[in-house]
C-alpha cells in the first residue's frame, strides 16, 4: 500500500498514545526520523509494532500525541495484496499504476529481489518466500521515500534477507527512511534501534 503526500523524507512522532479497543498499547512514544534513516523497531510480540506502523500510515487514530509525515509512503505487512490468478509480473503492473511505478522500477525491483526468472508465474502457485519478495517489490517499484516494513524478513531465507538489507540501504542512500519493525536484526547500519517493549513501560 503506498499513500502520497509531496515533501522530502521526514517523519516526526510527538507523545503519542496508541489504544487497541480498550488496551493502551503504547504511551508517551516519540521519535524523529531524517531522510537516509533506517530505524529498527524491535519487541515482543504484542509490544505495539505493527499498531504503531499502521499509525504512521494513517491507518490508526492516536489517543493522543501527534504525528507529522512528509513525503510518499508504502507499507508493507502479512497482507500481501498481489491477485494470486495474475501473473507476479502483471499483479505488480496493477499496483504500479496506483502506486504511480513505471516498468522500469517494477524490473528493477524484480532484479533486486532476484525475482526475474519467476515473473510470469501465477502469484498462487509462489512460496511463502516469494510471495513476501514480490510485496515488497512493490514496494520497492512505488518510489515512496518512507518505507515501512512490519516483520519483512518472515519466510526470507539468508540470502533473501541479504538482498532485501541491500535494497533498503541503497533506499537510504537516496534519501529514503525505513522503518523495520521486526525480532531479527537487519544486517545493515540502523540510525536508531527502538524497544518498544521499553517503551510501553510506565513512568514511575
Amino acid at each position: 500500500m503506498a499513500i502520497r503526500q509531496a515533501g522530502p523524507a521526514h517523519l516526526h512522532i510527538d507523545n503519542a498514545a496508541i489504544l487497541r479497543g480498550n488496551r493502551l498499547v503504547l504511551r508517551d512514544f516519540s521519535l524523529e526520523v531524517r531522510a537516509g534513516d533506517a530505524v529498527w523497531m524491535r519487541g515482543a510480540n504484542g509490544s505495539g509494532k505493527s499498531t504503531l506502523l499502521r499509525a504512521i500510515a494513517g491507518l490508526l487514530p492516536l489517543a493522543a500525541g501527534r504525528i507529522d509525515r512528509q513525503g510518499a509512503l508504502a507499507i508493507t505487512d502479512d497482507c500481501i495484496s498481489l491477485d494470486g490468478d495474475r501473473s507476479l509480473d502483471d499483479a505488480l503492473r496493477f499496483w504500479a499504476k496506483l502506486d504511480g511505478a513505471s516498468g522500469p522500477q517494477i524490473e528493477s525491483a524484480l532484479l533486486a529481489l532476484d525475482l526475474v526468472g519467476i515473473a510470469e508465474l501465477p502469484v498462487r502457485l509462489l512460496s511463502a518466500g516469494q510471495k513476501r519478495r514480490g510485496a515488497l517489490a512493490r514496494m520497492i517499484a512505488s518510489q515512496a521515500s518512507i518505507w515501512l516494513l512490519d516483520e519483512p524478513y518472515n519466510a526470507l531465507d539468508e540470502a533473501n534477507v541479504a538482498r532485501l538489507d541491500t535494497a533498503i540501504a541503497a533506499h537510504c542512500t537516496k534519501g529514503g527512511i525505513a522503518i523495520i519493525a521486526s525480532h531479527i536484526a537487519p544486517t545493515i547500519n540502523v540510525a536508531n534501534s527502538v524497544s518498544l517493549d521499553r517503551a510501553r513501560r510506565t513512568p514511575a
